[in-house]
Order: structure tokens, then C-alpha cells, then sequence
């Protein structure tokens, strides 16, 4: 602020772009909602030298990894442990870094119908069927790294399904579609967020497919963690069932951003957790994401620059 208690010319252009862009998001006739800020030095000549991108997909790892973007973000948080690993689609690890993680709390299903016959995922590996499955339409969304790694680790692929007479039916929006399934369309369902579909999956026949033994082992051994859907969230279930998790929201960077970067934005966060809603409340609850739970899970470790700050806030003991 200038003595007259005025804003200066940079500070009010910058912010009225980053309120209007606030204010459009949130305007439910507006589609386009996911948004990436640049910043940089003023002048037409100098670098953007750093990136904030509200991502929610895998390929942002690749843009973290080049250094293009220095804050971005994910769900689930299992490629994080991936890519940190080098493991599935990644050639070498990545060093990734958590900074905080909006809890979450969610599964991913295998659910097939009756009619198909499948009992097991390693079935499709022994018999080859022409299975049909349905996922959204979204080449980068997160649910379909899980689906190829998990056909991977069973010994094919996306492309050998279709080989047999079966493949990939896509399914635009979001939640999926029983109806599909009842109709005849596809003969399976592979998504998140089960809550809003395996109620009715469950009423329609179909089956959810465990994940278990030396093929959750693979799996974890990639990177993903083990979950389970319970009796107790569908009652309707003969039996909890074994399968993947897909919690957490994790905000995260590179091991090697500076810690004054990584601090600022943790500043940042705390200046602005009481006017920042999420799915369970008004206000961020700092004081539990930068803590490992199920909802919170730390896939890779805290940036060290993060950890102490929090620490240093009392949130980690």
C-alpha cells in the first residue's frame, strides 16, 4: 500500500485477474472451471518462474517433473507414490513432494454384471472374455492409469480386450450409468467415487470384483494402497470387499523447489483457510492435512519446508 493507504498498479492488476477468475469459477453457468495462475517479474522479456495449476489428473505429474509447474494437485494421492517410485508408466522416479492434502475419503471399484459370469479379475486373464466396460470420458483422468496398471499386473492390456471382442465403452459425465449395464450396453462398470453409483450397481445384480492376494501385492507394490468397501457403507453387500483406494487431495511439488517458495505458499494457506470451502466444511482444516490417515494419506513425504512450517504451527506434535 502507498502512504495515501492505496494499492499499487501491480498489486491491483494482478489481484482483479485473480478475483474475476475466482468469481467465474464459481458461477454454475460457467463450464470451464480448472485453472492454472503464472507468475513472473513484470516485463515482456522476463521468465514465468513459477506455476500454481488446480489439476486433478496424472499429467500434471509430467508437468511438475519439467519444472513447468511448481504447485499443483491430484486425487487420489497413490500415482504420487507411482511416480515418486518409477514405477508404471513412469521410465524413473520422480521425487515428489507433498505440501498439504485435503482430506478424502473414496474407493475404486472393479463392478461387473451378473450375466457376465466374471467372479474374479484373474478370470479375464484365464478366459478372455469380450468384456465391455464403461468408464468416463476423460483419456487423463486418474481412474484410468489405475485400470491400466491394474491390467498390467494381471499380464494384459486395454488394447488385448478389445482383441478378444470386449474394450473400453466410454461414458461422458459423471456419476456412471447402471442403466448402461441393465440394458446390455456394456457388461461392467470400472470408477471412483462410489458412493454415487455402487448403491445402484448393487440393486441392478452386478458384482463388485475383489482385489486380493498376489494381485493387491502388485499393486501395492506399484504404488496404489489397499481399501475396502464395507457391509457397513452398503449394507446390501453379503461380505466387506477387498479392493483399491482412491483417497486424498494431496497438493504437492518437487523435492528441489526452494523452501522459500514452498513456505510462503504454506503462509499463503494459512492466511486463507477460513474463506476456502471444501467437501466437508467452510474452511480448510489445516490441522489435519499434513497428517498421514485414511483420508489424509501421505503417498510421498511432506516437503521438508512444509513439515516444518506446519510443526512449527503446532499441527504436527
Amino acid at each position: 500500500m502507498s502512504r495515501e493507504g492505496r494499492a499499487s498498479p501491480l498489486l491491483t492488476r494482478s489481484q482483479i485477474v485473480l478475483e474475476m477468475a475466482y468469481e467465474v469459477i464459481k458461477d454454475p453457468k460457467w463450464a470451464p472451471k480448472q485453472v492454472k495462475i503464472d507468475f513472473r517479474e513484470p516485463g515482456g522479456h522476463l521468465p514465468w518462474v513459477a506455476s500454481f495449476f488446480g489439476s486433478d489428473a496424472p499429467p500434471s505429474i509430467e508437468d511438475v517433473a519439467r519444472g513447468d509447474v511448481q504447485i499443483a494437485i491430484m486425487n487420489p494421492a497413490e500415482p504420487l507414490a507411482v511416480a515418486n517410485r518409477g514405477k508404471g508408466p513412469y521410465k524413473e522416479p520422480i521425487p515428489l513432494r507433498i505440501i498439504t492434502i485435503i482430506p478424502s475419503t473414496d474407493q475404486f471399484c472393479f463392478a461387473v454384471s451378473e450375466k457376465s459370469g466374471i467372479k474374479s479379475l484373474e478370470e479375464i486373464t484365464e478366459k478372455h472374455p469380450p468384456l465391455r466396460y464403461s468408464m468416463r470420458d476423460r483419456p487423463d483422468h486418474p481412474t484410468r492409469m489405475l485400470v491400466e496398471e491394474t491390467f498390467r499386473a494381471l499380464g494384459f492390456s486395454m488394447a488385448d480386450v478389445e482383441k478378444w471382442g470386449g474394450g473400453l465403452v466410454e461414458q461422458p459425465g459423471f456419476p456412471p450409468d447402471v442403466s448402461r449395464v441393465t440394458s446390455g450396453l456394456v457388461d461392467a462398470i470400472f470408477d471412483e467415487a462410489v458412493d454415487n453409483w455402487v448403491p445402484q450397481a448393487i440393486d441392478a445384480g452386478m458384482r463388485i470384483l475383489p482385489i486380493e492376494g498376489a494381485l493387491a501385492a502388485k499393486l501395492e507394490d506399484v504404488g496404489f494402497r489397499r481399501a475396502n468397501v464395507t457391509r457397513a457403507q452398503y449394507p446390501k453387500l453379503a461380505a466387506d470387499i477387498p479392493t483399491l483406494d482412491f483417497s486424498g487431495w494431496p497438493v504437492y511439488t518437487r523435492a528441489d523447489v526452494p523452501d522459500e517458495f514452498i513456505r510462503a505458499c504454506c503462509e499463503a494457506l494459512e492466511r486463507c483457510k477460513d474463506r476456502v470451502p471444501w467437501q466437508g466444511g467452510p474452511t480448510l482444516p489445516l490441522e489435519r492435512m499434513c497428517l498421514d490417515g485414511p483420508d489424509t494419506p501421505m503417498t510421498v513425504p511432506l516437503h521438508p519446508a512444509a513439515e516444518g512450517f506446519w510443526r512449527e504451527r503446532g499441527y504436527i506434535k
